[in-house]
């Protein structure tokens, strides 16, 4: 049923919440907005419940509405901010002396799952990376970027701390220095060899000035290059590939991860290249492979 009016004696309630919100409560505008949406609709379902007075409002109301939200869709964060809301009310109209106690503490309610990350398909990453064309310095250090954030899944500031020595021609590994100084080793496929080879060869000498140091990467002007640009190179590029979201080199580094599960990598190993310090951190990857099979079995099969 769509929401109607609230009887008067509930809303004048819920007008003296907002006024307390507004004025003796240091939140923003937003969040009032937020508030007083939510227990709106707490109010409106009481009041389907046959309770006229926000005195009926016990612990069965607050567990009826979230799972009515639920019913309809709601997600797990908007469950979690429609539970932290009903508790700021409750404990507001029991200080007021409006209900007898506060059922508020003892309403559970679903943590806000942390959300999945946008992913390249495999056919996009491979897009991404062919979108840098050219022999000039510039586009062969590119390339070179996005096969390496491809291929081994490093972090953004990962690959602009390569130095000329980070590279491993012999064994084909990067030595990649990451969170906490650790250092780990990151093996790479053939196509992001020979992209980071040809660049040694014949882009880095192209980039090379009297700023220029040890490191790997060069800007335009010599010097080592830096985080943003390598943002703007990955959005650009993600932006020439039909379909593909809107990523960062993040993205590129959520995309490698999911790739490798999808091929049949072992949760331990994606943990290692990517230099989680805790599985739990890797784990969002399986989520990810699971809902990417759900959504192809939704699209294709007949009895989906």
């Amino acid at each position: 049923m769509d929401e109607f009016d609230l009887p008067d004696d509930l809303a004048r309630v819920l007008g003296q919440y907002e006024r307390s919100l507004t004025l003796e409560r240091a939140v923003s505008a937003h969040t009032v907005k937020a508030y007083i949406s939510d227990v709106r609709g707490l109010l409106d379902h009481l009041v389907r419940m046959s309770g006229e007075s926000v005195s009926a409002l016990d612990l069965g109301v607050l567990r009826s509405w979230l799972a009515k939200s639920r019913t309809m869709g709601a997600s797990r964060s908007t469950l979690a901010r429609r539970a932290a809301s009903a508790r700021s009310f409750t404990s507001w109209a029991a200080a007021k002396g409006l209900i007898d106690a506060d059922p508020g503490p003892r309403l559970a309610s679903p943590s806000a799952r942390r959300a999945l990350p946008e992913v390249l398909s495999q056919e996009q990453a491979a897009g991404l990376v062919d979108s840098i064309e050219g022999d000039d310095p510039v586009a062969l250090r590119d390339r070179a970027m996005l096969e390496l954030l491809y291929a081994g899944g490093i972090r953004v500031s990962e690959l602009v701390g390569l130095d000329l020595d980070s590279y491993d021609a012999a064994r084909v590994l990067l030595r990649v220095l990451g969170k906490g100084d650790k250092e780990r080793s990151v093996p790479i496929g053939s196509p992001a060899r020979a992209a980071l080879e040809g660049y040694l060869r014949q882009g880095r000498p192209g980039l090379v000035s009297s700023r220029t140091t040890t490191a790997l990467f060069l800007g335009v002007r010599g010097g080592r290059i830096d985080q943003r640009e390598v943002r703007r190179i990955v959005h650009r590029a993600a932006s020439a590939v039909d379909g593909a979201p809107d990523i960062g080199p993040h993205g590129l580094r959520h995309s490698a991860a999911t790739h490798l599960l999808e091929g049949g990598a072992d949760l331990r190993s994606v943990q290692e290249l990517l230099g989680h310090a805790s599985l739990a951190t890797t784990q969002i990857y399986t989520h990810v492979s699971v809902e990417r099979l759900r959504a192809a079995f939704n699209q294709a099969h007949p009895r989906a």
